[in-house]
């Protein structure tokens, strides 16, 4: 018993709620507590606001999908579509999320512990199968998708969670040699190329970015020697500007990115990034008003996809862009603190967990809306929680659903209870 409450007492001595009047001030969001208050712990089961602000953002998603999309019929390559055929899977698509977020919250942290491995295996395989001809779906010249008749599913947005959940299990068991490069980090790194192998024979290079950054990520923040996380990044780095400079697509896409406006990349490579330059040009401060977009008339590409930011914003304006902006950047650091809470408790894969989530969705937000903006080459990553995308949906909310697990058990165990 004495041993269940050890991490109880360390949080409380953390955020000086010990009682006497020794405790140390500290600041904790907007409340400041010191050794003379008492901190009453929430009796509600998780973070309420967090889960309002994920559905405003699908709720805006669904909105916004459904506008940019209404007028894709007029197109000949969609004319069998209804105006409503992709807001409707889209529809689909986060009522199938909600209900498999409802069942990952059901599960406890141990459990999720222990399937790591099993779901690591999982998504490579299906990572393997997916390349097989008439098993996986092509798709523009990438093969990445299986055809499950109402939803296409995208392994790799399975493996991202798979990687996340395998590389916390992996810290936590590997914490007394985490100083040890090749005991502790080299398995690790093994493991995530055999995914980014398989991730570029689809190809798809933007999912491997987010797949290296998150295991990096929960590499640093489970301990890993610093000078060796600096290695390991300066490698990366090279090995992705290797294979830029190896791909004539890629490097185009690169000097595209650079001089989008020019004669020889304006009709080719340019021409999604300088439509949505011109879609955020037309919105200016408060923008066209909702549905008032004209890029989204068959002149932006994927607008209800990867580009979904630039149709908000020629509609919602400047306004509308910070908002989205402002709201990921809370839901990123709100994540990150119920994992800082969670290794306070001594529930280390917890907290690696919810901070390995908390990477993805900031990393892939920040990637998308540069790309949108022109500060970053284009990529084809969707934004979390709003683009089109069966599979990413899905994912998101499991992976939120976990979270919200994480906080569920910490409020457990700030109350004396067991996670």
């Amino acid at each position: 018993m004495a041993h269940a409450l050890a991490p109880l007492q360390r949080l409380k001595a953390m955020l000086g709620l010990g009682g006497g009047a020794d405790g140390l001030p500290v600041r904790l969001s907007s409340r400041r507590f010191d050794g003379r208050q008492q901190a009453p712990v929430s009796e509600l089961g998780f973070d309420q606001p967090l889960l309002w602000v994920v559905v405003a953002l699908i709720s805006w998603g669904l909105v916004m999908v459904y506008s940019a999309s209404i007028a894709l019929p007029d197109n000949p390559r969609f004319a069998n579509y209804a105006q409503t055929h992709f807001v409707l899977r889209h529809g689909l698509a986060i009522a199938m999320g909600f209900v498999a977020a409802l069942v990952a919250f059901q599960f406890p942290m141990r459990t999720w512990e222990r399937m790591a491995p099993w779901l690591f295996t999982l998504a490579l395989l299906l990572l393997i199968l997916v390349l097989v001809p008439f098993i996986g779906k092509g798709v523009n010249g990438a093969r990445r998708w299986f055809s499950l008749g109402i939803i296409n599913f995208q392994p790799s947005e399975l493996a991202k969670l798979a990687v996340l959940l395998y590389a916390a299990d992996y810290m936590v068991r590997k914490m007394e040699v985490k100083e040890r490069f090749f005991r502790a980090v080299m398995p690790m790194a093994i493991a995530v190329g055999v995914v980014g192998m398989l991730l570029l024979a689809e190809p798809d290079m933007g999912a491997f970015m987010v797949i290296v950054v998150i295991a990096m990520g929960i590499l640093f923040l489970g301990g890993v020697n610093a000078r060796m996380f600096f290695l390991i990044a300066l490698v990366v780095i090279a090995a992705f500007a290797l294979m830029v400079m190896m791909s004539e697509w890629r490097r185009e896409r690169i000097f595209a990115y650079l001089d989008p406006w020019s004669e020889e990349h304006a009709l080719g490579k340019g021409y999604q990034l300088s439509h949505s330059l011109i879609a955020f040009g037309r919105g200016e401060i408060f923008g066209v008003g909702l549905g008032g977009s004209v890029e989204k008339l068959h002149w932006l590409p994927e607008a209800h996809t990867d580009f979904l930011l630039a149709v908000l914003g020629e509609e919602f304006g400047l306004v509308g862009v910070l908002t989205i902006t402002v709201l990921f950047f809370w839901l990123t650091r709100r994540i990150m603190h119920i994992g800082r809470q969670a290794i306070a408790l001594d529930q280390v894969f917890s907290g690696l967990v919810a901070q390995g989530v908390g990477l993805w969705i900031g990393f892939q937000a920040f990637i998308n809306i540069g790309v949108n903006l022109g500060a970053l080459p284009t990529k084809g990553l969707t934004l979390p929680l709003m683009s089109y995308g069966g599979s990413a949906i899905l994912m998101n909310l499991v992976a939120l659903a976990v979270v919200l697990r994480v906080d569920y058990e910490n409020r457990q165990l700030m109350r004396g209870g067991r996670a």
